[in-house]
């Protein structure tokens, strides 16, 4: 199975191993456990222990044993929901730290697919109330519909306008999954090219779509209306 979710929210892979391995064990004591994940005996003690803390697993001591079993699945979405209020709590302090930074970075850099989706939500925020955008090819599609189609959705509830000129190898796409508060123009297929840039405000940001994706964001005011005026002048240029 793909463990890489597991991953996202923090489990290393022992603690990946061993808590597969009790869900297909049942209740066990260490030594199965050992022997199912062929781990060293130091480390399985140590895991369990951490996954027990984090509530991935639960133990019921018979003497001097303990009986080890793991939680129920469905209580994972607790343990994120733990992780999301705290890091909740915190945010307004965070958000107060960055204000008073006393020099913003220019110049942001951004790498794989996680990356690109914080880039594209920090353009969310970037204030103003239009979206441009070219360049887009089917390479972008990799961030996945579901994601694409979300995130434009909140765009326009932000009350934000789009213009999208993508490539032509985008267009049937675009003909299912339609964006709210969105105009379209197309290049004509034949060239695919890799960047994509997106103008937000004082911000720009550009994306390579080569198979593990880098970005920048650029914020400077001056460039940003460079851009803009470069964007609007292959607006009028491209067709529908």
């Amino acid at each position: 199975m793909d463990t890489k979710p597991l991953e996202d929210l923090g489990l290393t892979n022992a603690e990946i191993r061993i808590y597969l391995a009790l869900l297909e064990l049942g209740t066990a004591t260490a030594g199965p456990i050992l022997d199912k994940t062929g781990l060293q005996n130091s480390v399985v003690h140590l895991t369990l222990n951490k996954l027990v803390e984090k509530g991935f697993v639960t133990f019921v001591k018979e003497g001097k044993v303990n009986h080890y079993q793991a939680a129920n699945p469905k209580h994972i979405i607790n343990f994120i929901n733990e992780k999301k209020q705290r890091f909740e709590d915190i945010l307004p302090e965070l958000l107060l730290k960055q204000k008073y930074t006393k020099e913003k970075p220019e110049i942001i850099a951004f790498r794989g697919i996680k990356g690109i989706k914080e880039l594209l939500l920090e353009l969310l925020d970037a204030g103003g109330n239009e979206h441009n955008t070219f360049g887009s090819t089917v390479k972008s599609l990799m961030l996945g519909d579901v994601w694409w189609v979300e995130y434009h959705a909140m765009r326009a509830k932000k009350g934000i306008a789009a213009k999208l000129i993508f490539n032509e190898s985008l267009k049937e796409w675009c003909d299912t999954n339609k964006y709210p508060a969105a105009e379209y123009k197309f290049t004509k297929a034949g060239f695919e090219p890799l960047t994509e840039t997106i103008i937000r405000n004082d911000k720009i940001g550009i994306i390579v779509w080569t198979d593990k994706p880098l970005g920048i964001i650029i914020h400077q005011k001056e460039a940003a209306e460079s851009y803009d005026k470069f964007f609007q002048m292959m607006w009028g240029m491209g067709e529908k």
